[in-house]
C-alpha cells in the first residue's frame, strides 16, 4: 500500500526520497519528500496527505496525521530540514560547526530563541503537546546538536557535501498549515540572522544522562497549546517583518485556537478522569 502511495505521488510530480516503517505500533511509517523551495514544498505536503489518505482508503484503511493518537507510544512529527541558498550557493554551508556557517548558526539561534512562540503555528493542535513529552525521540529540548535526537534542531551529517548542509527542526507536526507554519519557520530564521543571536553551545551530550541540575539549564517546549499560543502573544513583531504575516492574522489565529480548541478541550471531562474520579 506504502509503494502504491509512492507511485501516485511521483506521478502528479512530488518527489520522494525514501520510505520506512517506524518505532511506532499501529502501522506508524515514513514517507520522505524530495526537498523544494518553500511554497512549492507548501503545495507538495498538501498532495502528499490527499494521496496517502485516498489510497488508504482504496484499501479499506485509514490514515491519521494526529500527533499523539496512542498513549504511551512515540508520536509522528514533521521534521523540516531547512537550507537558504543564494543562486547555486547553500548559505549554510561553512567551517564552523557540523561544517555550518555562521549564517546558519545564527538562523539557529533565531529559531530556538523563538520556538515557544513558533511553535503555536508549527504544533498548533492541543493533541500537538501531547507528542512533545520527554521519553519517545520528542524533541523537547530547545537546543541544537549533531547527535542528540531530543534537541529541537538537529544538524544532519549524511553527507559532508556543501550542498547538503542544513537544519533539522524537529518540533513541527502534521497537523500544521504549511504554508504558515514553513513561513513562520523562516522568520525566525532571518531573525536570527539580520540580529546575529547566538545559539550557545551544542548540546552534544545524551540528554538522558545528564545530571538534574544540568538538565535544569536547559530551557524546553511548551507544555501545551495555551503556553504556546501565549508566547505567541508576547512574542510575535518578528513575524511581522515585510508583511508576510501582519497583526490581524496573529490576533485570529490566537483568539480562535483559544477559544475553539484550547478551551473547547479544558471545558470537557477527561476520559481518564472517570478512572481516576467516577468513584470518590
Amino acid at each position: 500500500i506504502r509503494s502504491e502511495m509512492i507511485l501516485t505521488l511521483e506521478k502528479i510530480g512530488v518527489l520522494i526520497e525514501a520510505q520506512h516503517h517506524e518505532v511506532a505500533t499501529g502501522g506508524q511509517a515514513e514517507i520522505d519528500m524530495r526537498f523544494a523551495p518553500l511554497v512549492e514544498m507548501s503545495d507538495n505536503l498538501l498532495k502528499y496527505k490527499y494521496v496517502v489518505k485516498n489510497v488508504a482508503r482504496k484499501h479499506n484503511k485509514t490514515v491519521t496525521f494526529m500527533p499523539k493518537p496512542l498513549f504511551n507510544d512515540n508520536g509522528t512529527g514533521m521534521h523540516v530540514h531547512i537550507s537558504l541558498w543564494k543562486g547555486d550557493e547553500n548559505l549554510f554551508a561553512g567551517d564552523g560547526y557540523a561544517g555550518l556557517s555562521k549564517a546558519a548558526m545564527y538562523a539557529i539561534g533565531g529559531i530556538l530563541t523563538h520556538a515557544p512562540s513558533l511553535l503555536a503555528i508549527t504544533s498548533p493542535t492541543t493533541n500537538s503537546y501531547r507528542r512533545l513529552v520527554p521519553g519517545f525521540e520528542a524533541p523537547v529540548n530547545l537546543a541544537y546538536s549533531s547527535r542528540n535526537r531530543s534537541a529541537a534542531v538537529r544538524i544532519p551529517l549524511y553527507s559532508t557535501s556543501p550542498r547538503a548542509k542544513r537544519l533539522e527542526f524537529r518540533c513541527p507536526d502534521p497537523s500544521c498549515n504549511p504554508y504558515l507554519a514553513f513561513s513562520a519557520m523562516l522568520m525566525a530564521a532571518i531573525d536570527g540572522i539580520q540580529n546575529k543571536i547566538d545559539p550557545g553551545e551544542p548540546l552534544d551530550k545524551d540528554i538522558y544522562d545528564l545530571p538534574p541540575e544540568e538538565l535544569e539549564k536547559v530551557p524546553t517546549t511548551p507544555g501545551s497549546l495555551r503556553e504556546a499560543l501565549e508566547a505567541l502573544e508576547a512574542d510575535h513583531d518578528y513575524l511581522l517583518k515585510g508583511d508576510v504575516f501582519t497583526s490581524d492574522v496573529i490576533e485570529t489565529w490566537i483568539s480562535y485556537k483559544m477559544e475553539r480548541e484550547v478551551q473547547e478541550i479544558e471545558l470537557r471531562p477527561h476520559p481518564w478522569e472517570f478512572a481516576l474520579y467516577y468513584d470518590i
